[in-house]
C-alpha cells in the first residue's frame, strides 16, 4: 500500500550524473518533453526506471538542469563579448561565433529550448526562460542600434527584423549540426558571418 517515506537519493558521481543528463536532454530533444517518460529515459540510459529517482526526483529536475547548466555557460560566453568593448560589427562576429559553440556543447540542450522554451517558462520553475529571453533580445537588438547608429550597419535596417532572422538562422542549426563532424563550430560561424555581413553574391 502506499507511504508517505521520502525516497532516499542517492548522489551519483559528477561524471555519471552528467552522462544521465546529456541521455536524458538526446531524449527530450528527440521524443518531446511531454512524450518523454522516466522509464523511457532509464531504459536510454540502461537502468531500471526506480533507479534513476536515486539520482534525480523527477524529469522536470532533469530538465532544469539541462536548460539552466547550458544558459549559465551561454551566458557565460555572452556577458564576457559584451564586457569586452568591442565595436558592433565585432561584437555580432563574436555572439554569432559563441552561439555555435554553445550548439556544439550542448546541441540538444539547444533543440529542447528551441521547441519547449514558450509553455515551459508559464511554469514557476522555468521563469528564469523568460528573464534569459528578454536579457538575449536586449543584447541583440542593443548591439544593432549601436551598429546603425555609429554606421558600421545600414541606416535603412529594419533592426527587429533582422535580429528575427539571425536568431532564428543561428539556433536553427541545432537540428542538424554534431559535434565532432566535418566542420567545427568555428568554421561554421565564419561561413555564416561572411554570407549574414557580406553576402553571397559576387560583387562587381
Amino acid at each position: 500500500m502506499p507511504t508517505n517515506k521520502k525516497k532516499t537519493q542517492v548522489t551519483a558521481s559528477p561524471e555519471r550524473r552528467r552522462e544521465l543528463l546529456a541521455t536524458a536532454a538526446e531524449v527530450f530533444a528527440a521524443h518531446g518533453y511531454n512524450a518523454t517518460t522516466v522509464r523511457r529515459i532509464a531504459d536510454e540510459a540502461g537502468l531500471l526506471a526506480g533507479s534513476l529517482y536515486y539520482h534525480f526526483d523527477s524529469k522536470e529536475s532533469m530538465l532544469d538542469e539541462i536548460l539552466s547548466a547550458f544558459l549559465d555557460e551561454l551566458w557565460e560566453g555572452y556577458d564576457a563579448v559584451l564586457a569586452s568593448g568591442l565595436g558592433p560589427r565585432e561584437t555580432i562576429e563574436a555572439l554569432v561565433t559563441e552561439s555555435f559553440r554553445e550548439i556544439d556543447r550542448h546541441r540538444a540542450a539547444v533543440a529542447i529550448y528551441q521547441k519547449e522554451s514558450k509553455h515551459l517558462a508559464v511554469l514557476p520553475r522555468f521563469h528564469y526562460l523568460t528573464d534569459s529571453q528578454q536579457k538575449f533580445e536586449k543584447a541583440w537588438l542593443g548591439t544593432l542600434e549601436r551598429g546603425v547608429g555609429s554606421g558600421a550597419f545600414r541606416a535603412d535596417l529594419d533592426i527587429r527584423l533582422t535580429y528575427r532572422f539571425v536568431r532564428d538562422t543561428v539556433w536553427v542549426a541545432a537540428s542538424w549540426y554534431r559535434p565532432g563532424g566535418r566542420h567545427s563550430p568555428e568554421e561554421i560561424a565564419r561561413q555564416y558571418l561572411s554570407m549574414v555581413l557580406d553576402g553571397i553574391a559576387v560583387r562587381v
